[in-house]
């Protein structure tokens, strides 16, 4: 992970200049920034009145590569009439550009209220989405994109977290303690499962709602090749053993699209401490960050990794008590 200071030239002179060139068009002077931890994020007006969306990526995240798997998803999934904002196409005949090194593609203005679950139908209709978007993704392959296997992310993201020194030298031994027992618990479940192209971060603040559209999936920045299951867990208000009416509902409405291996659903809780330790990595990369520090202040003490061990510790149990 590059430094937040590769940022640092990103005026707004320079945005609008960029993006002006990119869409070959004139922009206002808007340039509003958007909350992103990783990314910079800008809403931008055309002289037509026209508002768009800029994201420009940051540097050393993702390869081009990875970045235009993204895109073809989302367009694949639009290709489909799955509601998604896809990458407008640009004035070179692609969905990326570049300023200054670092990447950017744009996007059309969608607004829209955040998906309520309220109704038994609201989580039948997040399945049949679940569904349609998982028909798309299995139309093809990401090969650059993160495979989630704790053989593979996960074991990446423990050396990153000891072998970058990020963990406080006084929960080091206790942290090796618990990983190793978590991949040597998890691994095998991962056997024999199906992995395919997926949203990745599929919770309830990336489901919008728009009248017109329906529900609508946002933000596949962290789009991987993963078990189906991991796009499911994430929307559910509580761990597996406490949500079998809500997970029914959802699966009922996604195998009216796409056959559902239930064989996974044990992957849910091994999945939810994945991301635990993958937050974990993700928070040592931007640690750096001016920004990150203010919002996380107590992020690297030792406090910090004491509670960050026992949640581990505990999920592990949870894990163990429920297979």
């Amino acid at each position: 992970m590059t430094d937040a200071g590769d940022f640092e030239n990103l005026t707004p002179s320079r945005i609008i200049e960029a993006v002006e060139a990119a869409v070959g068009e004139y922009l206002t002077g808007l340039t509003s920034p958007l909350p992103s931890y990783i990314n910079r994020v800008y809403e931008l007006q055309a002289e037509s009145g026209t508002r768009l969306i800029a994201k420009f990526y940051r540097p050393g995240r993702w390869e081009r590569e990875a970045i235009l798997e993204e895109h073809a998803f989302t367009a694949d999934c639009a290709a489909e009439e799955i509601p998604v904002i896809a990458p407008m196409r640009l004035s070179g005949g692609g969905t990326l550009a570049e300023v200054d090194g670092i990447s950017f593609a744009v996007f059309p203005k969608k607004g829209g209220r955040q998906f309520e679950i309220i109704s038994d139908n609201d989580w039948i209709r997040i399945g049949q989405l679940a569904g349609r978007l998982h028909l798309a993704g299995s139309r093809r392959n990401a090969g650059t994109r993160v495979r989630l296997h704790p053989r593979l992310s996960t074991a990446r993201d423990v050396e990153y977290l000891v072998n970058g020194g990020f963990v406080a030298q006084s929960s080091l031994a206790s942290f090796r303690d618990v990983t190793s027992r978590i991949l040597g618990g998890i691994t095998p479940m991962f056997d024999d499962m199906e992995f395919l192209r997926i949203h990745g971060d599929l919770h309830r603040g990336n489901l919008i709602f728009r009248p017109d559209e329906g529900i609508m999936v946002i933000d596949f920045d962290d789009m991987m090749t993963a078990p189906p299951v991991q796009d499911i867990w994430m929307l559910l208000p509580d761990h597996a053993h406490l949500c079998h009416r809500e997970i029914n509902l959802v699966l009922d409405g996604y195998e009216q699209f796409r056959e559902f291996d239930y064989r996974s659903l044990k992957l849910i809780e091994p999945l939810r401490i994945m991301r635990i330790i993958y937050f974990l990595a993700w928070c040592a990369r931007q640690s750096g960050d001016n920004q990150f520090r203010r919002n996380f202040p107590d992020w690297g003490t030792e406090n910090f990794w004491r509670k960050e061990i026992d949640d581990l510790s505990h999920q592990l149990e949870i894990i163990n008590e429920n297979p």
